[in-house]
């Protein structure tokens, strides 16, 4: 067979076999932003593109390279959300969910795009879940949350993970690291790489981010930004170690922490891991104070996370996390003939409407065929109905494991009570045996 055509490189798909992997991790990230007072937000797939320029930073590769960016027939430039970070602030500011009292606390989970190269954890399309406060400018806020992604974590199952935290100071006390970092590269800017000559008068601690390995050799003796913090923003990042000490979260300071854009402030946090290979980063966050002010609003303290979903469930996989399987097959009708299939439909239909997981054959087997499929799928009984069970208005439920357990149940009024009546008793039987009642 040949296909018409195939799945686009750097996409994935998420097939039946794996995407309960992606539901159990999604609702623990879902009920451990709420145990924090989070509520989510939706924003759209595309915005307008200025939002990813002021918002990521025209100076990053994100945006000079990466960003998938169309005009559409109405000649306005759209940018697939490269993050998620920029359409909340933009929802934030354009709904005034200010007026309904500070903090705001949001979460999301969403899709983002970015055109690099395709790799193991990082595709062109890739998954993320967030969290934002605004309006909290105490450093409480910051520790709390960085609990709540390690929180997260300790919800998984998983460990040999990491905090690392550093301050990057204010927007004074960054500059004067700005000029110090220049001059430094200054002097090494002969065996710079292209790109990092290009960022040292624009935005010098890019370069600190740069992968080329002579950029980043250099990078190791460059002065590090807690030499040159305010003693304000010292007082601070003391504080979010208190806090973070009072939660009995293990730390440590790393220095070369950075992010590039004017707006970030203070506090930058990193969760990384070495059980999937090199050194990964698995959640990063930090400040963003000015983010709110560049968007076009009043000045607010605002700090987030972003932690990319499929990297996280490789460290999983790689710590061997069972992650539990999803709910199978209660019970299958096996029908024979017209009028025992519209009793099975019947039946169906009413154990479904009872939070059953109920299945009967839409694709024409015979009998052997409809048990075969039964077993494949897992189901924990199943009931077949011929001529014979209709005229005597009963059949006989099975269960697929326990072979000499039969039951008869009525095919009128009394079938939903009578099944529960016996799923309940072979629930109770199998509590005190080996056999796991709610295997596949």
């Amino acid at each position: 067979m040949e296909l018409l055509t195939k799945k686009v490189k750097g996409a994935e798909d998420i097939l039946p076999c794996d995407s309960y992997k992606w539901q159990f991790v999604e609702d623990i990230m879902r009920k451990e932003a709420e145990c924090f007072g989070f509520k989510e937000i939706r924003t759209p797939v595309f915005e307008h593109t200025v939002l990813f320029n002021r918002s990521v930073g025209e100076t990053t590769d994100v945006v000079q390279k990466e960003m998938y960016t169309f005009d559409t027939k109405g000649g306005e430039s759209i940018t697939l959300r490269p993050e998620g970070t920029a359409g909340a602030a933009r929802a934030y500011l354009e709904h005034a969910l200010y007026n309904n009292g500070l903090p705001v606390k949001v979460y999301y989970q969403l899709t983002c795009y970015r055109y690099e190269k395709a790799q193991a954890g990082r595709q062109r399309e890739f998954h993320q879940f967030g969290m934002e406060t605004y309006g909290a400018s105490d450093p409480k806020a910051d520790a709390e949350m960085i609990c709540a992604v390690n929180g997260i974590f300790n919800r998984l199952g998983v460990d040999n993970i990491r905090l690392e935290i550093n301050s990057i100071g204010c927007k004074s006390c960054r500059q004067d690291y700005t000029n110090a970092l220049k001059l430094y590269f200054e002097e090494h800017k002969d065996k710079l790489c292209p790109t990092c000559l290009s960022r040292l008068d624009r935005n010098p601690m890019r370069i600190l981010d740069c992968k080329n390995e002579a950029c980043h050799e250099i990078a190791k003796a460059a002065p590090t930004v807690l030499e040159y913090i305010c003693s304000d923003c010292s007082q601070k990042f003391n504080k979010v170690k208190t806090f973070l000490n009072a939660a009995d979260l293990e730390y440590t300071v790393n220095p070369t922490i950075v992010r590039g854009l004017d707006y970030y402030t203070n506090t930058v946090f990193e969760f990384v891991t070495d059980c999937i290979g090199a050194q990964s980063t698995v959640c990063g966050g930090g400040r963003y104070d000015g983010l709110i002010e560049e968007l076009g609003g009043q000045p607010t303290p605002s700090l987030g996370f972003a932690m990319g979903i499929e990297r996280l469930l490789m460290v999983m996989d790689a710590q061997g996390i069972e992650i539990p399987k999803p709910k199978t097959c209660d019970v299958y009708i096996a029908a024979l003939g017209e009028d025992a299939e519209a009793t099975a439909f019947r039946l169906v239909k009413e154990l479904r409407e009872a939070s059953f997981n109920a299945e009967f054959d839409i694709v024409g087997r015979g009998l052997r065929a409809q048990m075969k499929y039964a077993d494949k799928i897992g189901a924990k009984f199943s009931i077949v109905i011929g001529d014979d069970d209709l005229s005597a208005n009963k059949a006989v439920v099975k269960h697929m494991k326990i072979r000499d357990e039969q039951y008869e149940v009525p095919l009128d009024e009394r079938f939903l009570d009578e099944f529960i009546k016996i799923y309940m008793d072979i629930y109770q039987k199998t509590i005190s045996t080996s056999l796991n009642f709610n295997e596949n």
